[in-house]
C-alpha cells in the first residue's frame, strides 16, 4: 500500500501525492478548471490528466527532477536552466489562451494590492518599514505597460522538472492565462539570481532585467504575509524575506 504524501496544503488547496498519482482538491472548482484548459493549450510537456471530479483533479507524476528550491541549492546544470528558458519562452510564444492569469492583474489594480499590503506589513511589525519602502521604490519599475502573452502564472524554480538538459514537464497550472511574461521569468529565479543569465540565454531574446528585479521585489511584498498566514516560512535562509534584504 502506496502512502500518503502531503505535499502542499492550505485553507486553498491541497495537493497529495499516492505513488505515481497527484491529487489536488480546491476549494474553487473553477481554478481546477482552468488548470486543466491551460495545460490542454500550452505547447510544453505537461502532467497527463488521469481524471477530473468538480473539485479533485488527479494527474500523474512527471518524470524528473526540480532544478532546485526556493531557499535551497541549484541542483541543475546551466544547461538545464537554458533548457528551462527556452521552454518558458515557448510557452509565452503561443497564441494567447482565453483567460487571464496570476500574471494578468492590470496595473491599478496591482498598485492598490501593493499599496494595501506594504501599510499591513508595516503596521503588524511584520517587517521594518525601510525595507518595505526600499522594495516598494524598487518594485514600481514592475508597473509598466506590457504585451500580454501566454503565462504560467505561478512558475516557481519546484513547478519545472528537468531530466539532464530536457524539460520534462511544468505543474501546477491553476494561475495560467494571459499575463505579463517578465512576471513568469522573475517567479522561476526568485532566489537563484546566479542563474538568471542561463534562463536568459535559453529563453534567446532580450528583456529588461530591471523590471524582473522589480517583480522580485513586488512579488515577495505581495506574498510574504499570505505566506506565513498559511504556514509556510517567508523568513527561512534563501526564501522572500532574505530576497527583500538583498535589495537594500
Amino acid at each position: 500500500m502506496d502512502e500518503v504524501e502531503v505535499v502542499v496544503a492550505h485553507s486553498e488547496r491541497v495537493t497529495l501525492r499516492v505513488g505515481d498519482v497527484f491529487l489536488k482538491v480546491d476549494a474553487d472548482p473553477a481554478r481546477l478548471d482552468a488548470e486543466v484548459e491551460a495545460m490542454s493549450l500550452a505547447p510544453v510537456p505537461t502532467p497527463e490528466v488521469l481524471w477530473r471530479k468538480p473539485s479533485v483533479l488527479a494527474t500523474a507524476a512527471v518524470r524528473g527532477t526540480t532544478l532546485g528550491r526556493l531557499g535551497g541549492p541549484s541542483t541543475g546544470s546551466p544547461a538545464a536552466w537554458a533548457a528551462a528558458g527556452a521552454a518558458i519562452r515557448q510557452l509565452h510564444d503561443a497564441p494567447l489562451p482565453p483567460r487571464p492569469g496570476g500574471a494578468g492583474r492590470s496595473i491599478a489594480t496591482l498598485s492598490a494590492e501593493l499599496d494595501a499590503e506594504c501599510e499591513l506589513l508595516v503596521a503588524n511589525g511584520v517587517l521594518p518599514a525601510d525595507l518595505v519602502t526600499r522594495n516598494r521604490q524598487i518594485g514600481q519599475a514592475a508597473l509598466r505597460p506590457w504585451s500580454p502573452c501566454f503565462t504560467h502564472g505561478d512558475l516557481q524554480i519546484a513547478h519545472v522538472l528537468v531530466e539532464g538538459e530536457e524539460v520534462t514537464g511544468i505543474i501546477d497550472w491553476s494561475e495560467a492565462g494571459r499575463g505579463d511574461a517578465l512576471y513568469d521569468l522573475a517567479t522561476f529565479t526568485l532566489g537563484h539570481e546566479a542563474h538568471l543569465d542561463d534562463v536568459l540565454a535559453g529563453y534567446g531574446t532580450d528583456v529588461d532585467r530591471d523590471v524582473i528585479r522589480a517583480w522580485w521585489s513586488l512579488r515577495s511584498l505581495l506574498t510574504v504575509r499570505w505566506l506565513i498566514e498559511h504556514g509556510f516560512d517567508a523568513a527561512a535562509p534563501g526564501c522572500e524575506i532574505d530576497v527583500l534584504r538583498a535589495r537594500m
